[in-house]
């Protein structure tokens, strides 16, 4: 991964997708509940074991995202229309999850 990628767009692709342009030309498409579904904050995910703590079944389908902020210059903050705004997604693990 190179370590100097960044994000150049991003855009609601659809009322359920979110895309994301990176500076290598790469386009990425997210499911926005999937996204939500695999946040990696401690609230959802136990940080010493790193499984899981967060339900699948707990995410309703209508999940959006409200406001995204950029997080220095290696990840985005989501806040999500469920109230959850802990999430911070790397770009690493943006693009693993695209």
């Amino acid at each position: 991964m190179e370590s100097n990628l960044q994000v150049m767009k991003i855009w609601q692709a659809d009322d359920k997708t979110l895309g994301i342009e990176w500076t290598d030309g790469r386009s990425s498409r997210y499911d926005v509940v999937s996204l939500r579904r695999k946040c990696p904050c401690a609230e959802c995910v136990d940080e010493f074991t790193r499984k899981p703590i967060l339900k699948a079944e707990d995410v309703k389908e209508d999940v959006r995202p409200i406001r995204i902020e950029s997080v220095g210059r290696y990840a985005l903050s989501i806040r999500f229309s469920d109230g959850h705004n802990t999430g911070i997604y790397t770009f690493e693990t943006l693009r693993k999850l695209g």
